[in-house]
């Protein structure tokens, strides 16, 4: 049973149907989608079709109600014309992204959202691998807003009292922090001049007046200098980061009720992986993570999946040897002991070497011993470079289209370059298709689970899940991740013997224990 969801500007649309998208009735007609969904969900249970979760499901969550499926027709269009050769449909940008400010959707015409979704499913037809896809993003869709909504727990004394240490008292308006004056006084003592450290050029001129030409003042390329200004400067980068990236002014904009809830865009990287659109959700420093607190009497269940893409390699390849060496917890081990005499950190070099298209330096030499032992897997990735080379469009695992070259791409484009994007592209985003289902399992689990109802999916950032639970449910919550895991395992690959261990630890704070300080 599916339900096609219209909002509008004085009633909400809602027209059952069967599962080819036909009409099973006249439409119903509700006040809003917070009425509809609390009259059909309970006793129906159907897949929820509407034209973007990101704008109607928030509502529907601050009224205290869940759905369990939907149907995007956002980012199912968007999967569909990527396939299709064209490019997504432009979306309208809103003022401000922070949730359940702005989530209005613009009014359409029920028949047109009938049609759209009947056109849909014509074209994603029996396709099983497709429709997984399809189910899988509007699932995250889903958690996306779940997880924005419910939001990641986060300690803000903490974290002000850890600015307060790292940067010293707040300032007001546009004045610099008490640290970052006092370290830009250092810089200044190390070049005996006064510099302003935020000024590429003035940096450039104060490390060429001491003899030290450069023309770029990136960190890598510092790190490589004889000066005494150096260690000063990165330390003041540093704390300019922290300042500009989660100071006090993001602490006010995205963390309330002692809560971090920031805006994921799910899909919004052409591999499927996800963005954030507003707070910084998906680069939480290590610095920062040590504010994210459980509350009492809770814990988080935090996991990771270890060497994720070389295992989709194994998996999609079907390389019987890599295969094998897959099965075990680190697969780089295996490989080495077969291939480089047991030298660990070449088999890594290697393999990353396959993923990522490196052919220079050393790798070329280790990639050439890798192609040997493991030439099914090798070739798989081959083709894809050379498909994107060519300008062919390549498709992960499950279907997802990559962006066919530009018109000028024929003409001057790099053929290497786009070949390096494809050979990497079929295996990252079938990892992302992986880590989706695995999100979509594990958020159908924790809501089935009657006994263990407080465990929260509250973040998830590309192979990586957190779930804040009660103290006495942890090993609840652990055995639905790592089940949820085995699901996606199966969804994607059958049964294969290509193993992906999960990294799990149980802790009141979401940094790594040697992370704290």
């Amino acid at each position: 049973m599916r339900i096609v969801l219209v909002p509008g500007p004085e009633h909400t649309c809602a027209t059952r149907t069967d599962d080819d998208g036909h009409p099973l009735g006249a439409p119903l007609t509700f006040p809003d989608p917070v009425a509809a969904v609390r009259a059909l969900e309970p006793g129906e249970h159907p897949r929820w079709v509407w034209p973007d979760t990101a704008t109607v499901y928030p509502a529907v969550l601050r009224a205290g109600l869940t759905v369990r499926r939907s149907h995007d027709l956002a980012l199912t269009d968007a999967l569909l014309r990527t396939r299709a050769g064209r490019p997504p449909a432009e979306t309208a940008a809103t003022a401000d992204d922070r949730p359940g400010l702005f989530d209005v959707t613009p009014a359409r015409d029920p028949a047109e959202v009938l049609a759209e979704h009947l056109d849909q499913l014509d074209r994603i037809g029996t396709d099983p691998r497709l429709r997984l896809l399809v189910a899988a993003e509007s699932a995250g869709a889903l958690a996306a807003a779940e997880m924005g909504h419910t939001g990641l727990p986060f300690s803000a004394r903490t974290h002000h009292e850890f600015l307060t240490r790292t940067l010293g008292p707040r300032t007001t308006g546009d004045a610099v922090p008490q640290r970052m004056l006092a370290v830009g006084e250092e810089i200044n003592a190390a070049f005996g001049r006064r510099v302003n450290p935020a000024s590429h050029p003035e940096l450039v001129d104060a490390f060429a007046r001491d003899g030290v030409e450069l023309t770029s003042t990136r960190a890598y390329l510092l790190r490589e200098v004889d000066h005494p200004a150096v260690e000063p400067l990165l330390r003041y980068r540093d704390l300019a980061k922290l300042y500009s990236t989660n100071g006090w002014a993001w602490l006010e904009s995205w963390v309330r009720d002692d809560r971090f809830r920031p805006v994921y865009v799910p899909g919004a990287v052409v591999s499927g992986r996800w963005a954030s659109r507003g707070g910084g959700a998906l680069q939480i420093p290590k610095t920062v993570r040590t504010s994210v607190i459980a509350d009492p009497g809770h814990t988080f269940v935090v996991a990771d999946a270890g060497q994720l893409e070389p295992r989709i390699l194994a998996a999609m390849s079907g390389d019987r040897l890599m295969v094998a060496a897959a099965g075990a917890d680190d697969l780089y081990q295996p490989v080495a002991d077969e291939v480089f005499a047991g030298d660990r950190a070449k088999a890594k070099v290697a393999i990353l070497g396959v993923l990522y298209g490196a052919t220079a330096g050393e790798a070329r030499s280790l990639l050439a011993m890798l192609r040997k032992r493991f030439p099914v897997a090798v070739q798989y990735v081959e083709e894809a470079a050379r498909a994107g080379e060519r300008g062919e469009v390549v498709h992960s695992w499950l279907g997802r289209a990559c962006p066919p070259p530009d018109d000028s791409w024929w003409s001057e484009g790099d053929a290497h370059a786009r070949g390096r994007f494809t050979r990497n592209f079929v295996v990252q985003a079938t990892a992302a298709e992986w880590a989706l289902c695995l999100l979509a399992e594990l958020r159908r689990r924790l809501a089935d689970d009657r006994e263990h109802r407080d465990a929260e999916l509250v973040f998830f950032q590309h192979d990586e899940v957190v779930v804040h639970c009660r103290d006495a449910d942890a090993d609840a919550a652990t055995r639905h991740v790592l089940d949820a895991t085995a699901a996606a395992t199966r969804l994607l690959f059958g049964d294969t013997a290509v193993r992906f261990p999960m990294d799990v630890g149980v802790r009141p704070c979401y940094a790594d224990p040697e992370d704290e300080q």
